[in-house]
């Protein structure tokens, strides 16, 4: 078909199109630059070729034109030099000899949308400023040149009608945001920046506070909020919305925001560092009263104190070990002073200006085991209100004294040697793993190689307890220190009960010497206690001893006889003094005038040797089967 010059060189791409053929009758230049073709390649391309990519749509849109004459339709897709474009297409149909034509104008969807975003833009921008103009009128007493203080502010600065739609947009706000003054201007402001709250959630805006401004005239200040920038990154801010007012109607509002995301980020660190020192100083408070425990409980003397060979070679052994960070094992009946053993190694150490922290395994029930030693993080379990160190953490740097390990549970000890060969450890309800310097001393009455191989204690961790071991020998075996102990125990006695000048005579120092002491010093001690509690003269009086239905010791029965016990006649013996202590007490165990009372001995240690001989207590008290 001939083409006019009109048609040649139109700024739009137009065709020709033989819609029942499926031809294309004629195209101008601006066709050919769009479709990457020349007029000869373009005649032998189909239409539907062109639009294979979309062609139900073609359809539909040819169809529309046939029947109305004109129309237009959006996101058409074209194929075209390799690529799909999408195109919108305005078209009428014209009568071209016998059969109708199609005249069509193709454009870029792309391109149109700027063109159209740019002139809303600019429209809306010169209305903002113009708007801005006037509006600025009522603070022309002390704002002169409204333009230069947004350009130099540097605090955010933007405009909204009572719409919300944005008018202008200073520099800092552009630098904030990350938006151009043109991409914000004339649209709703909120749906830009402020359109979901920190969390993510949606920001409603009839509860946006600068929307809120349109409604009661007032200014709104908010000190925490988010804006939302353009690469989406969420915006800590603070701002100020001020209504405006023109004629007695608000019609629209300024806001002044700042960036509080240094400031925030400060004083996060702030807190945790904060949060840092209070975890320190209850550390530290927990240390203080523990130790403060340790100075006023019973046990606070610092010095071994006896003559004896056997008391020399400990001794000689304490002096050896102490310099080093080995661990020892302290093993022997109740009550022969193990503790004290354990002190004099720490206090003769390099770790002697830090804490010896005790813990006594026997007393921990098993669910709060890992607690007690570990720690725990706040929640962790019911009752968990805060944050705890465990006896490890508050040991760090000194010693960490177990009494009694062979009563930690089979299950448990894994946990426990683990903590021993690593030095590092993860609070129950925490996965920070913590690191600590403890040296660890031990202590037990039971036979731990026995334990071993009876399956109740791991052999592994044997081995790393007993790297140095140390017997505490009873105080059957080393007669010689009574003497001494009773002289210091005496004036420990009358000086808590207030009897200065009590004296011992030698006929009742001889019967201490002779009794055999089944609960060792602590009995020695619980005696002498009472006896002086109960001195009516100056002298103490032990008849009582003599009285006791106890068997011979060991010692006193080889010494007049030349026979020798065997461990399994000790145990007899002991489950015998068991029997006849819970027979006195009719069953009673702890406490006052108590079987551990009477035997001079822990009353966690009678529990567990009367575990150990399935002695039922029930069956002294009164009516027990």
């Amino acid at each position: 078909m001939q083409q006019t010059p009109f048609f040649n060189y139109s700024a739009t791409a137009q065709l020709v199109v033989d819609p029942f053929n499926d031809r294309l009758l004629g195209s101008n230049q601006e066709a050919c630059r769009l479709l990457h073709m020349d007029m000869l390649e373009i005649q032998k391309v189909r239409p539907s070729q062109l639009f294979s990519a979309n062609l139900p749509g073609l359809i539909v849109f040819t169809q529309a034109l046939l029947e109305k004459g004109r129309g237009w339709c959006d996101h058409l897709l074209l194929h075209a030099g390799g690529e799909e474009l999408r195109l919108e297409i305005s078209g009428r149909c014209a009568q071209y000899g016998e059969q109708p034509t199609l005249y069509l104008s193709l454009q870029k969807a792309d391109e149109l949308q700027q063109l159209r975003e740019r002139s809303t833009a600019e429209r809306h921008y010169l209305s903002g400023i113009g708007h801005w103009n006037r509006v600025s009128q009522v603070f022309q007493e002390f704002e002169r040149e409204n333009q230069l203080l947004l350009d130099a502010a540097g605090d955010g600065i933007y405009g909204v009608d009572s719409k919300g739609i944005t008018s202008f947009v200073n520099p800092a706000a552009e630098r904030i945001l990350g938006y151009r003054a043109e991409e914000l201007a004339g649209r709703n402001m909120h749906s830009m920046v402020h359109h979901s709250h920190a969390d993510g959630s949606h920001f409603q805006v009839e509860e946006c506070p600068i929307f809120e401004a349109f409604r009661d005239g007032t200014v709104h200040q908010v000190v925490d909020d988010t804006f939302w920038s353009k690469s989406g990154k969420p915006i800590d801010v603070e701002y100020t919305s001020t209504p405006i007012q023109d004629n007695g109607f608000i019609v629209g509002a300024v806001v002044i925001f700042r960036d509080i995301s240094q400031k925030k980020a400060d004083k996060k660190r702030l807190l945790e560092a904060l949060a840092e020192v209070e975890t320190l100083k209850n550390q530290l408070e927990l240390e203080n009263a523990y130790l403060q425990e340790e100075i006023n409980s019973e046990f606070n003397h610092h010095q071994i104190i006896g003559k004896s060979a056997a008391v020399q070679h400990i001794l000689q052994k304490i002096e050896l070990v102490a310099p080093t960070s080995s661990t020892v094992l302290i093993s022997g009946e109740s009550g022969t002073g193990k503790e004290l053993i354990a002190r004099a190694i720490h206090e003769m150490s390099q770790r002697c200006q830090r804490s010896l922290i005790r813990v006594n395994c026997a007393a921990i029930p098993a669910d709060l085991f890992e607690s007690e030693f570990f720690g725990h993080a706040r929640g962790a379990f019911t009752g968990a209100t805060s944050d705890r160190p465990g006896r490890f953490e508050l040991a760090s740097g000194g010693t960490l004294f177990l009494d009694e390990v062979g009563e930690i549970p089979l299950h448990l000890q894994g946990k426990l040697l683990r903590v021993l060969q690593e030095q590092q450890f993860e609070r129950v309800g925490e996965s920070r793993t913590r690191h600590v310097d403890v040296r660890i001393i031990t202590a037990t009455n039971r036979n731990l190689k026995e334990l071993v191989q009876r399956g109740q204690f791991r052999e592994d961790l044997y081995f790393r307890l007993n790297v140095f071991p140390i017997e505490s020998v009873p105080l059957r075996e080393r007669r010689d220190d009574i003497p001494l102990l009773t002289q210091h125990l005496l004036q420990k006695s009358c000086t808590r009960a207030n009897k200065p000048g009590l004296k011992i005579p030698l006929s009742e120092l001889e019967k201490l010497r002779r009794y055999h002491w089944p609960g060792n010093i602590r009995e020695l001690e619980n005696v002498i206690e009472r006896q002086v509690i109960l001195a009516q003269g100056h002298t103490l009086r032990f008849d009582d001893l003599v009285r006791r239905d106890t068997p011979p010791t060991p010692a006193a029965d080889s010494n007049a006889t030349g026979a020798i016990f065997t461990a399994s006649e000790l145990q007899q013996q002991d489950r015998r003094n068991l029997l006849v202590a819970l027979e006195k007490c009719r069953g009673k165990v702890f406490g006052s005038g108590g079987a551990a009372e009477l035997l001079g001995i822990k009353p966690t240690t009678l529990a567990s040797r009367i575990k150990k001989y399935r002695i039922d207590a029930r069956q002294f008290k009164p009516g027990g089967s």
